[in-house]
């Protein structure tokens, strides 16, 4: 199969939204008037964002979801997304599992593949995603205010949860490591959280290198520091073991890094003001994603963490990742 042949068999589609897509030198998109585009890119690579043997749909899927991700932490609309493939083979038992599990996300979210790049080579994925949001109110990092509540979307340190049972480091019920590896290979992209809180968030910001070191982007971009309730995010983690208590079982320090700094969540951490909580809550129906307040934004700079008797914990101790560290 030849590289031209591959593009046309499993990622050549009509486009519906876009002025042009797949086959020529650049595709054309036209935001809608009013709007900007919103643009990300994230790269997945083998051995380092996911394990050789991984499912190729649940590939497919996390690919774009991790770079939808993106767009929901600007408030953005998904429009279309480009694709660079390298392969150390083009074989169709992979390639048609891996396009299904990309698509089928795109169709989710109406997001159209309208281009990229295919080669020979280690297997590596880079997406690019646009987006539009009305100019003016997408959600960026350097909105937080002193005095703003800080909220998560979901559960968090699931999927490290899982990668600690994969690697054999941890033990995990059967079912339990099912649920949390869907969380690892399969994360859902907040796109409708994210649309529902224009307006209402001040700032925003996915979660894919572990809460501590996301939410440390947000401090930085705004100037702000900011208070965490350790109990309270300890019941981000409480759903991945089927509702029991999130410490029953597991060696606490293990916890604390997972929730706090596990990394690829892909759930959002946001902020906004006291008076918000309600349109906040409801955004969070809404969506059918859950929200959960566990801190506030603090004038000043720095990052505490306090256990349940006011104490303040050493919140550097747990390092978030970095690709170079």
């Amino acid at each position: 199969m030849g590289e031209f042949d591959l593009i046309r068999r499993f990622f050549q589609r009509p486009v519906h939204r876009a002025a042009l897509g797949v086959g020529d030198d650049c595709a054309l998109l036209a935001p809608a008037p009013g709007m900007q585009l919103a643009v990300s890119s994230d790269m997945l690579v083998e051995g380092r964002h996911f394990f050789a043997d991984v499912d190729p749909a649940a590939l497919g899927h996390k690919a774009l979801a991790v770079n939808l991700s993106d767009l929901a932490a600007c408030g953005a609309r998904p429009l279309a997304f480009t694709l660079a493939l390298a392969l150390p083979r083009a074989e169709a038992a992979w390639l048609q599992p891996f396009a299904a599990g990309l698509l089928t996300l795109a169709d989710a979210h109406g997001c159209e593949l309208v281009g990229g790049d295919t080669t020979g080579g280690p297997l590596n994925i880079c997406i690019t995603v646009f987006g539009e949001v009305p100019a003016g109110q997408a959600l960026l990092r350097s909105g937080a205010q002193a005095g703003d509540d800080l909220w998560v979307s979901g559960t968090l340190g699931d999927a490290r949860l899982a990668l600690e049972a994969l690697q054999g480091r941890i033990a995990l019920a059967p079912d339990v490591l099912a649920a949390t590896r869907e969380r690892l290979e399969r994360p859902t992209p907040r796109v409708a959280l994210g649309l529902a809180l224009r307006g209402v968030a001040t700032s925003a910001i996915d979660l894919s290198d572990g809460l501590l070191g996301d939410l440390g982007h947000i401090l930085a971009a705004s100037g702000v520091g900011a208070c965490i309730d350790w109990p309270i995010a300890m019941q981000l983690i409480a759903a991945s073991q089927g509702g029991e208590s999130a410490e029953a079982g597991f060696d606490a320090e293990l916890l604390r890094q997972c929730v706090l700094a596990g990394g690829d969540d892909y759930e959002l951490a946001f902020t906004a003001p006291p008076a918000q909580r309600s349109a906040v809550e409801a955004a969070g129906r809404q969506c059918g994603t859950p929200v959960t307040r566990i801190g506030r934004i603090e004038a000043g700079s720095g990052l505490r963490l306090l256990d349940g008797a006011g104490r303040e914990l050493p919140a550097q101790r747990w390092a978030s990742f970095d690709h170079f560290a």
